[in-house]
């Protein structure tokens, strides 16, 4: 099974995700994008992986959903609506593989956001 986290930028709530998730479930092929990179990876992104043992699981670059091959996914996880439009823009077919975890983005936020919507991502990876 193929898996696609999809947030603004690829910089912390779908890298996060994606490494949590190769931790947990090796068997699977998990990726993830943002809709627009222009920053890197979240320093707090690493250190919650870091204190999950997961840090070796994160991607060195965000990576833009443009260069992704949607249709080849089973599941794509948005983390918020309009990541889902932008996969539908580029992708209409995709549609039933789409679910949405309303994860507001913390980038520019204080860290206790960060370590909300981490907690939020291993819920849900764990459901």
């Amino acid at each position: 099974m193929k898996v696609l986290f999809v947030c603004s930028g690829n910089a912390h709530r779908s890298p996060l995700a994606e490494a949590l998730l190769k931790k947990l479930r090796p068997d699977l092929e998990v990726d993830s994008a943002g809709i627009r990179v222009v920053i890197p990876i979240s320093e707090e992104a690493r250190k919650f992986l870091a204190k999950d043992n997961a840090e070796q699981y994160l991607k060195q670059v965000p990576e833009d959903l443009d260069s992704k091959q949607l249709y080849n996914y089973d599941l794509i996880v948005a983390m918020e609506q309009r990541h889902k439009d932008a996969v539908l823009n580029r992708c209409p077919e995709c549609e039933s593989k789409i679910i949405v975890w309303n994860i507001r983005d913390p980038y520019f936020l204080p860290p206790e956001y960060a370590k909300r919507s981490t907690t939020r991502s291993k819920r849900k990876l764990q459901n």
